[in-house]
């Protein structure tokens, strides 16, 4: 069920036995999901939708997100999903989320920026109208510091690598945002993953994986220090514990090595 208040768009939705890994709780994978499944409804109640966009070649691709979870929702818990608009940078949409419990318990909290994408020739747009018409909801932040602009990162070692299947390939042609993100928990120790209840999740998403291609993914752990001049902010909540940087490239194979995503966690 999902509603629009204060241009605020609000899903109840109940944590699923397919959302949580063996620790009983809702897994970043699903995070993502919960997060994409409301942007995608709320931006058809603002007119601005994937059908909407479609007719004209266009669609909404996200371009970074970042998330911050204080504690992760068990099995059979209800939440509530908010997304709303904040503004635009240059060519990004910056969209806002929050995950809460019942009692009104802040879970989670994230801010991705979007990109309204040239479908056919795969190209970011600049489009004013769809701008003009998106609520700012300024003052209403659920992620002060937005996404990190994540650097490459020394002395990672290759984990696995993969091709994107069918199971990864979403309406426009290419991996799902959301995929990514369980390409890194794979990545990941599973006790690791498993055990953590705080975590914090950057990810830029840097070239589109097309069917059949093949993405190695490589990681490290790292000393943990935001990159940025607000590296100390209070704006950056993080857990105390590890951190860890991933890339995503394209094997050198086929000529490039080109990274494809590059995301860091910190638990």
């Amino acid at each position: 069920m999902g509603e629009k208040m204060l241009d605020i768009w609000r899903e109840t939705v109940k944590v699923r036995f397919g959302d949580v890994d063996r620790s009983d709780r809702l897994t970043l994978g699903s995070i993502f999901g919960f997060f994409q499944e409301a942007a995608i409804s709320h931006a058809a109640e603002l007119g601005v939708g994937r059908d909407a966009l479609s007719d004209n070649g266009q669609g909404w691709v996200l371009s970074r997100l970042s998330l911050f979870v204080e504690r992760r929702p068990a099995y059979g818990e209800t939440v509530e999903v908010s997304t709303w608009p904040r503004r635009w940078e240059r060519l990004f949409a910056l969209r806002d989320y929050t995950i809460r419990g019942e009692d009104g318990e802040e879970l989670v909290r994230g801010r991705g920026a979007w990109l309204v994408l040239d479908i056919e020739k795969r190209r970011p747009l600049r489009i004013q109208p769809i701008a003009d018409i998106m609520p700012h909801n300024d003052g209403i932040d659920a992620f002060p510091a937005g996404p990190v602009n994540l650097p490459p990162r020394g002395n990672l070692e290759k984990a696995y690598e993969r091709r994107a299947l069918y199971s990864d390939i979403d309406f426009y042609g290419h991996a799902n945002n959301a995929r990514y993100v369980q390409w890194i928990q794979d990545a990941t120790d599973i006790e690791t993953l498993t055990k953590t209840d705080q975590i914090r999740l950057d990810i830029n998403y840097l070239s589109e994986v097309k069917p059949g291609e093949t993405v190695e993914l490589w990681t490290a752990q790292f000393d943990g220090a935001f990159p940025g001049e607000n590296a100390d902010s209070a704006d950056y909540p993080s857990p105390p514990g590890p951190a860890l940087a991933y890339e995503g490239r394209r094997p050198l194979s086929d000529g490039t090595g080109q990274p494809v995503f590059r995301a860091e966690l910190r638990i």
